[in-house]
């Protein structure tokens, strides 16, 4: 049997006027850092104005993107006295992998190779403890800090200040721990062996290779 469907203009008027809004998702890198402050620091309250210091931008310029963002229903705004608290809309569809998305883009190893990058002496980079436990999917808590290995002849200033800039940007603590190329490769130290049993997330092709993306960064928020 064969069914013929005829389309008025009407009728195609009125199916565009119910279809869901296209999803603005990385249309531009400001709206791709919003999406990113908001669904991977959820434990702060987002405003215009916070948005800005963090981004190094003028709430003015966040406006439009926000607006767009709220229409697309990917993110809420709640009212907590004279101030608007934006927060990640977790009942959208798209929710889970736009956060897959955004923690592959500008998670916490993404930042913490770029901060650490270029440390001269650095042989090996590695993230481990309980953030990597989940990220491998290992279930448990929700980790409240990052443990960072550092393997090499390291200036310990230097690597503190990649810490501290690396703990300023993703909204959590990052505890670094240095070892010697000995320690490393020593079969007597406990911590070690537990690290090297362990899941772990190994950053060290990326802070050869990765350009200083957060030296751009950094100038554009002074």
């Amino acid at each position: 049997m064969m069914i013929d469907v005829r389309y008025n203009r009407r009728y195609i008027r009125f199916m565009r006027s119910v279809a869901a809004p296209i999803v603005p998702i990385f249309k531009t890198q400001t709206q791709a850092e919003i999406l990113a402050a908001i669904y991977l620091r959820p434990r702060q309250n987002w405003t215009l104005a916070s948005l800005g210091r963090d981004l190094g931008v003028s709430p003015s310029t966040l406006h439009a993107e926000v607006h767009r963002l709220i229409d697309a229903e990917l993110i809420t705004t709640t009212e907590i006295g004279r101030s608007h608290v934006l927060h990640a809309n977790p009942d959208h569809p798209l929710f889970r992998p736009v956060t897959e998305i955004l923690n592959y883009m500008y998670g916490p190893h993404t930042i913490i190779s770029e901060e650490f990058a270029g440390i001269p002496g650095t042989e090996r980079l590695l993230i481990f403890g309980s953030w990597a436990a989940r990220h491998a999917g290992n279930p448990g808590p929700v980790p409240h800090d990052i443990d960072i290995l550092v393997v090499g002849e390291v200036d310990r200033a230097a690597l503190y200040a990649a810490a501290d800039r690396a703990q300023e940007r993703i909204g959590m603590p990052v505890n670094p721990v240095l070892a010697s190329t000995h320690r490393w490769n020593a079969e007597a130290d406990a911590l070690i062996r537990q690290i090297k049993s362990a899941p772990v997330i190994d950053l060290t092709a990326e802070i050869h290779t990765c350009p200083k993306a957060s030296a751009v960064k950094r100038s554009r928020q002074r």
